[in-house]
C-alpha cells in the first residue's frame, strides 16, 4: 500500500491484529497495545500476568514473543503508509513499558519500507509441529532467512551436521528436565486448551518423532494418557540456531524482531518452520549451546525449517482485551 491511511478505530484494529498474530511461548501472548493520538505512537506494553513463571523466570521468553510481535506492528504500520520508528524500553521508570512504534509517515521506499512486502505473510505464518519431507531447503533461500535475522541486529546460522546432532542431544537433555519438574510440568498443561483465545489446542501440538531424533516438546508431562501419537518425522532435520552477541532484555527485544522477520521470510519461500526453546530455558544447556569452537554469543531460540503441512493456527485474544484505550495505560 502506498497511500497513508488515516488512523481511525478500524485501522488501529488491523495494526493490533497484525501483532496479536505474532508467535509467542506457549501461545501465552504476553502483551498488552495503547495508542497515544497526540504523538501517533503505539506503546507495547508487557502483559506481566502471563509470564511463565517456572519456564521463564527471568522473562527472556517474554521479551522475545514481545519483540516478534513488535517486528508485525512495524511491518502493519509501513503496510498502511507511514514509516515505524521504534524506541526500545524507551523509559527506564517503567519497565513495563518494552517498546513504542510511532507513525512517522509517509514511509520512505528503502530501508524499512521493505518491511510492507511481509505483510500477507503475517497472516499465513503458522508454527508447524508436524514431519517434514526429506527435500531440503535451498541454500540460497536459507541465506536470504539469515539475512532476515542479521538486519535485526541477531545472527542466524545452521550449524554443520556434527554441531547439529550435538544441539538436538542438548535439547533432548532440556526436555527431559522440563519433563521431571512438576512445577514446570503443570505450568505447560495448563497452556494446552480447547475452545480458547490464547494456549494451545491438541491439533496444534502435532505428534511425537517415533524414532526419538527429534525431541518435541511433551505438554502431557508425563501424563501417558494425555501424550499424543507418534510419526516419523525427517532423518536430516535443519535447525537454525538464532543468537545475539548479548543478553539483556533489549536484546532480547531485538532477538524477537529478528526471529520474526525470518519467520516471515521463511513464509514467504513456503518454508515451513517450528521453535525448539526448550534448551534456551535451561541456564546450564543454553550456556553449552555456544559453539565449542569458540563461539561467545548467546543463544536466544533454535528454529526447525522444511517443507510440511502449514501447520494448524493457534488461536488469538481479540483486539479490544489486549487494546488499553483509556488515558492510562494499564498495569
Amino acid at each position: 500500500m502506498t497511500t497513508t491511511a488515516a488512523l481511525d478505530a478500524a485501522t488501529l484494529e488491523k495494526l493490533v491484529s497484525a501483532a496479536v498474530a505474532a508467535p509467542s511461548i506457549h501461545n501465552t501472548q504476553p502483551w498488552r497495545y495503547r495508542l497515544d493520538p497526540d504523538t501517533m505512537t503505539v506503546e507495547v506494553r508487557a502483559a506481566w500476568d502471563r509470564t511463565l513463571q517456572h519456564t521463564d523466570p527471568e522473562g527472556r521468553a517474554l521479551h522475545i514473543s514481545v519483540g516478534a510481535a513488535v517486528f508485525n506492528l512495524r511491518v502493519a504500520v509501513a503496510h498502511f503508509g507511514w514509516e515505524p520508528v521504534v524506541r526500545l524500553l524507551p523509559r527506564p521508570a517503567e519497565p513495563g513499558l518494552l517498546a513504542t512504534v510511532r507513525l512517522a509517515g509517509p514511509r520512505g521506499h528503502t530501508g524499512p519500507a521493505r518491511e510492507a512486502g511481509l505483510y500477507d505473510a503475517i497472516w499465513r505464518r503458522h508454527s508447524s509441529r508436524f514431519p517434514f519431507s526429506e527435500q531440503q531447503v535451498p541454500g540460497d533461500v536459507l541465506a536470504e532467512i539469515a539475512q532476515a535475522a542479521d538486519a535485526e541486529g541477531a545472527h542466524l546460522s545452521c550449524p554443520r551436521p556434527g554441531e547439529n546432532a550435538r544441539i538436538l542431544q542438548l535439547t533432548e537433555e532440556a526436555e527431559r528436565f522440563a519433563v521431571v519438574d512438576p512445577d514446570r510440568g503443570a505450568e505447560s498443561r495448563s497452556w494446552v486448551r480447547e475452545d480458547a483465545a490464547d494456549g494451545m489446542p491438541g491439533a496444534a501440538l502435532g505428534p511425537y518423532d517415533s524414532s526419538g531424533h527429534l525431541p518435541m516438546r511433551d505438554f502431557a508431562a508425563l501424563r501417558p494418557a494425555d501424550r499424543r501419537p507418534s510419526a516419523a518425522f525427517e532423518r536430516h532435520p535443519v535447525v537454525a540456531v538464532l543468537a545475539t552477541a548479548h543478553d539483556a532484555p533489549a536484546d532480547w527485544l531485538r532477538a524477537g524482531q529478528a526471529l520474526e522477520r525470518a519467520l516471515l521470510v521463511a513464509t514467504a519461500h513456503q518454508v515451513r518452520a517450528s521453535l525448539f526453546s526448550q534448551a534456551v530455558e535451561e541456564p546450564d544447556v543454553r550456556w553449552a549451546l555456544r559453539d565449542p569452537r569458540g563461539g561467545h554469543e548467546h543463544v536466544q531460540m533454535l528454529i526447525r525449517f522444511g517443507y510440511g503441512p502449514e501447520g494448524p493456527a493457534t488461536p488469538r485474544r481479540p483486539v479490544r482485551d489486549v487494546l488499553d484505550t483509556g488515558g492510562q495505560p494499564a498495569p
